[in-house]
């Protein structure tokens, strides 16, 4: 049993940068693939990247390469997402997720968090 709590989400001028983090409860969590997915409103959820057990590994959506970065902290039980050049169109609910595999689907994911929100907005 995995439980995820994010954190970090706000309101952030266009242009602006956030840090989500996402705290995961147990002895496991370097057993798992960690993903950053998020919903706006009136779409469905969308992958945004994932970050391998290890860490080695990062995959990140094609709207958010070059300005988002994944990456985690095993001995603190956390993933991180930095947000660099935000766009309104990055608004939504973020929701962090842990998954056996290395993946960018959602339905391999079977623990999530229960969101924080990101608005960028001037």
């Amino acid at each position: 049993q995995v439980q995820l709590v994010e954190s970090g989400g706000g309101l952030v001028q266009p242009g602006g940068s956030l840090r989500l983090s996402c705290a995961a409860s147990g002895r496991t969590f370097s057993s798992y693939a960690m993903g950053w997915f998020r919903q706006a409103p009136g779409k469905e959820r969308e992958f945004v990247a994932v970050i391998s057990e290890s860490g080695a590994m990062t995959y990140y959506a094609d709207s958010v390469k070059g300005r988002f970065a994944i990456s985690r902290d095993n001995a603190k039980n956390t993933v991180y997402l930095q947000m660099n050049s935000l766009k309104p169109e990055d608004t939504a609910v973020f929701y962090c997720a842990a998954s056996r595999i290395y993946s960018s689907n959602s339905g391999n994911y079977g623990y999530w968090g229960q969101g924080t929100q990101v608005t960028v907005s001037s």
